[in-house]
């Protein structure tokens, strides 16, 4: 038997890179998908163009992989809605190992969830192993350059959630850690929950920030409305629309929370960073 390979999407993007890093620093030899063949990827064995846009080239990957994880990018509904036919397909066809899937905080409710819970009930229809790994908000989402450039400049930590609304955030990094483990653990499928449990507020990630940064931060509810604005030039406007009418949606919640059942804690006994540390971890 060959060397176990692992084909990793978006291979140079947030989610997937801290991937590709664990799978090497884990010894395990990495395919890493991406939009262009000549990118540089630390710690992968091959590079290869592929775009979730071709079941073909999709089925061509996957086939033979011992892990494939898989996320939905930041595209309209309607492309997303594509992307996941064709990732279904390709598993069907391939059929690899195991399959794990981000959902990257988007909900898997199939009244709600798009193209997140199709994928979910897709994978769960074809009979490959597989997992999905929930998380809630991302703690990289407090690096786009207004959040953090605000933190710094006015020792304000803007975020269009109530101050009193808890949340089980977590990193990127986290996310990773939890791929590592869940390609070893067969045994576990279903939904795994990654982010901080107990639930942490806006004014405990600004006192986290503020230990950090040794400055005085004080948390800033913004409105969905000021944050489409300040992202609508990262991400463009209609994946900003979107981003604003979750957060206007989710208002209406108590919480955000994970639910300790289904937690990489329990499941998995992988403890997610604290802000403190994840802050230290990225070099901030």
């Amino acid at each position: 038997m060959g060397a176990m390979t692992y084909v990793i999407h978006g291979a140079t993007g947030a989610q997937g890179a801290p991937v590709v890093a664990a799978l090497a620093a884990a010894g395990k030899a990495v395919t890493a998908l991406t939009r262009n063949a000549d990118a540089v990827v630390d710690g992968a064995q091959r590079v290869a163009a592929v775009g979730y846009g071709s079941t073909a080239e999709l089925t061509e990957a996957y086939r033979g992989a011992d892990g494939v994880f898989v996320h939905l990018p930041v595209v309209s509904e309607e492309d997303r809605q594509t992307y996941a036919r064709n990732i279904v397909a390709a598993v069907r066809a391939a059929r690899p190992a195991r399959v794990v899937f981000s959902t990257s905080g988007a909900p898997t409710d199939p009244e709600t969830g798009g193209a997140t819970a199709a994928l979910v009930s897709g994978l769960a229809d074809i009979g490959v192993s597989h997992a999905v790994i929930a998380p809630t908000f991302y703690l990289e989402n407090l690096l786009m350059p207004y959040v953090i450039d605000t933190v710094r400049e006015r020792g304000v930590l803007p975020y269009p959630i109530r101050a009193d609304f808890p949340a089980s955030w977590a990193s990127h990094l986290d996310v990773a850690d939890a791929v590592l483990a869940l390609f070893d653990r067969h045994d576990i499928t279903g939904v795994v929950s990654v982010g901080q449990f107990p639930a942490i507020t806006g004014p405990d990630l600004a006192e986290a920030f503020g230990a950090h940064f040794v400055q005085d931060v004080v948390f800033e509810q913004i409105t969905p409305e000021q944050f489409r604005r300040s992202v609508t030039p990262l991400i463009g406007e209609g994946p900003a629309a979107d981003v604003a009418g979750a957060y206007a949606a989710m208002s209406t919640l108590p919480d955000r929370s994970i639910t300790p059942e289904n937690s990489a804690q329990k499941l998995l006994g992988i403890t997610p960073r604290t802000t403190g540390q994840w802050l230290t971890d990225i070099g901030l």
